[in-house]
């Protein structure tokens, strides 16, 4: 097995795992990402499997594709605005629960649904751990403003990129139809207050730093054959 067959192997364990945690008539929000994937595909199979009735809030076109091919019944916030409960992925989480999101440039949806959850569940494999966040944090933005923005990110001692396609010529672009800046800040001193920064620039929508959700969150970490759940 390659070490990415290995990698995927945990997420798959980590995932199924999570989607143990559904229990029968659950509004669960569907997180956007390759682990959060495997739960979704489980959640699929307890509802045959089970007969329980699930209703799905996806985070991003993405799950909602993979939540109804799955067979879970999708809808949105502005059908079921309280959830029971997410299931979602992260870039990096840290010894107090600080995350970061927005690899796959869904963090706006997915801090929405967040916010309207009773409890998180965060799934990763072991490499997004870390003592304190570190990764460059994705912020979404009206393209245009994203000039402006990036001066922002300077000021607060930050390199912003535009962040490009990978199979389309340009820029990325969200499913809320704007542009990301992925903003390198180094080692992360203050994680609450940085995301309180980002969330005062004109133009900046959603920043990829979720502090404010380490009480109702529960991580938990696939590992070679199992996972483990992390305490803060």
């Amino acid at each position: 097995m390659t070490s990415k067959q290995a990698n995927l192997e945990v997420k798959r364990i980590v995932g199924i795992a999570a989607a143990g945690e559904v229990e029968d008539g659950m509004v669960v929000g569907l997180g956007t990402g390759s682990t959060a994937n495997y739960a979704i595909i489980r959640i699929g199979e307890r509802i045959r499997e089970e007969e329980i009735a699930v209703v799905g809030v996806p985070t991003s076109y993405q799950s909602a594709i993979r939540a109804r091919a799955a067979g879970i019944r999708v809808a949105d916030l502005a059908d079921y605005p309280e959830l029971d409960l997410t299931i979602d992925g992260a870039d990096q989480v840290d010894a107090a629960f600080n995350v970061i999101k927005g690899g796959g440039a869904a963090h706006t949806r997915e801090k929405c649904v967040a916010d309207a959850s009773t409890r998180i569940l965060i799934v990763v494999d072991g490499t997004k751990v870390t003592d304190r966040l570190h990764m460059p944090v994705p912020v979404e933005v009206v393209p245009y403003a994203a000039t402006g923005v990036a001066r922002h990110i300077g000021r607060l001692g930050g390199e912003a990129v535009l962040r490009e396609g990978i199979k389309k010529d340009g820029p990325v672009i969200t499913d809320n139809g704007n542009f990301i800046l992925d903003c390198a800040f180094g080692t992360i001193e203050d994680p609450a207050g940085l995301e309180t920064s980002l969330n005062t620039i004109p133009g900046a929508l959603t920043s990829g730093l979720f502090t404010e959700y380490a009480e109702k969150m529960t991580v938990m970490v696939g590992e070679d054959g199992g996972y483990r759940i992390l305490t803060r």
